[in-house]
C-alpha cells in the first residue's frame, strides 16, 4: 500500500528524484512533481491518463517570486494576486521560456497559484522547483479531497500521499487569463465570480474548449463518478422516473422522503453555498461507492458559488 504521511522531509528527498508526492491544498488534493524535471513532467501526464494537450497548474510559495516565472504580468493580474493569494486563483500568464512546454501544452502561457495550505507552503519553501500539481486522481474522475481519496485511486502507483486532511474549499481554484490585458474566466472554482468583479471589474467567460484548452478544467466531460448522474432542478419529479433503480441523491439542503431512495447526501442543511461546496466531492466519492443505477442531483441556485458548484456536477453528468 501506498504510504500516508506528514514527512515533509521525506516528501522533499521524493520530489527531488523525479517521484511524484500527492499534496494537500485547500481546494483539492494535487499529484505534485518538479516542473523543470521532464521526468517528473511525463510521470503526471502518465499517471493521470491526462491528454498531453490539456496544461497543469504550477505551484509556487509566494507572490513575490511570480515575476521569475511569468513574463509581461498585466495590471489587472498584478491587482487579483495580492487580493486572493495565498488562495483558490490561478492566473494564466506568459510564462518563462525555462518552463517546459510539456507543462503548458506547447503553449507560451502558464497556470500559476500560490495555495493556502500550511503543509504543501512549507514543502514549496524547502524545494528549489515550483510544482506542477494537478488534482490527484485519474482523468475525468471526482477529485480528491482527503488523502484516502487519493489512495482509493493510486494504491500502488505513488510514492507518498501527504496527509494535510480534508480539504476545506472542496472544489478546484477559479482561472483567469488575460487578452489584451483584460481578465476572462476560464474556469469556475472556489472564488466566484462576483468576488473577481470587485476587484477587476466585468469579464468575460470562456470556460469551454475541448480540443485546444487554455487551461485544466474547460473539457465538457469531468469531476465525473462512475456512477451514471443526472442533474436536476425537480428531483422529486425525475425520481419517480426511475422506479426500478437504485437511486442516491445529491441535495443542497432539504430532504427529500421516498422509498425509492436508496442514500442521500444533504450538502448543506443550513443552505450555505460555501459549506455545500467544501462536501461537494466527497459526497460524490461516497454515492459513488455505493454500487448505484444512478445519481440524481439537485441544481444549485444560479448565483455566487452556486454556479461553480453547478459548473461541476453539468460536467460530471458527461460520464
Amino acid at each position: 500500500m501506498i504510504e500516508i504521511s506528514t514527512d515533509l522531509i521525506k516528501a522533499k528527498y521524493l520530489l527531488e528524484t523525479d517521484e511524484l508526492v500527492a499534496n494537500p491544498t485547500e481546494t483539492v488534493y494535487g499529484l505534485a512533481g518538479n516542473i523543470y524535471s521532464e521526468v517528473s513532467i511525463s510521470k503526471i501526464f502518465e499517471t493521470k491518463k491526462r491528454p498531453l494537450y490539456n496544461p497543469l497548474i504550477i505551484h509556487i510559495h509566494d507572490k513575490k517570486i511570480l515575476s521569475e516565472v511569468a513574463i509581461e504580468i498585466p495590471e489587472k493580474a498584478l491587482k487579483l494576486a495580492e487580493a486572493f493569494w495565498l488562495g483558490s486563483l490561478t492566473l494564466v500568464l506568459k510564462k518563462n521560456k525555462e518552463i517546459s512546454d510539456s507543462v503548458t501544452a506547447v503553449k507560451d502561457t502558464a497556470a500559476f497559484r500560490v495555495p493556502n495550505h500550511r503543509m504543501t507552503l512549507d514543502l514549496l519553501k524547502l524545494l528549489t522547483f515550483p510544482l506542477a500539481a494537478p488534482s490527484a486522481n485519474p482523468f475525468g474522475r471526482i477529485s480528491p479531497t482527503t488523502a484516502e481519496h487519493v489512495a482509493d485511486y493510486f494504491p500502488t502507483t505513488l510514492a507518498m500521499i501527504l496527509d494535510g486532511g480534508n480539504c476545506q474549499n472542496g472544489i478546484e481554484s477559479t482561472i483567469i487569463g488575460f487578452k489584451n490585458e483584460e481578465p476572462i474566466l476560464y474556469r469556475l472554482g472556489s472564488i466566484s465570480i462576483e468576488e473577481i468583479e470587485m476587484v477587476v471589474g466585468k469579464i468575460q467567460i470562456q470556460n469551454h474548449n475541448e480540443k485546444k484548452p487554455d487551461a485544466p478544467g474547460m473539457l465538457s466531460k469531468h469531476y465525473a463518478p462512475k456512477t451514471k448522474i443526472i442533474l436536476i432542478e425537480d428531483v422529486e419529479k425525475e425520481l419517480k422516473n426511475h422506479k426500478n433503480k437504485k437511486t442516491g441523491l445529491l441535495l443542497f439542503k432539504n430532504q427529500i422522503q421516498s422509498s425509492l431512495i436508496s442514500s442521500t447526501e444533504i450538502l448543506s442543511e443550513k443552505g450555505d453555498l460555501k459549506v455545500a461546496m467544501s462536501n461537494l466531492y466527497a459526497a460524490m466519492h461516497r454515492l459513488d461507492k455505493q454500487n448505484l443505477d444512478l445519481i440524481i442531483a439537485e441544481k444549485f441556485p444560479e448565483n455566487n458559488l452556486g454556479k461553480s458548484i453547478n459548473d461541476r456536477l453539468q460536467r460530471a453528468t458527461k460520464n
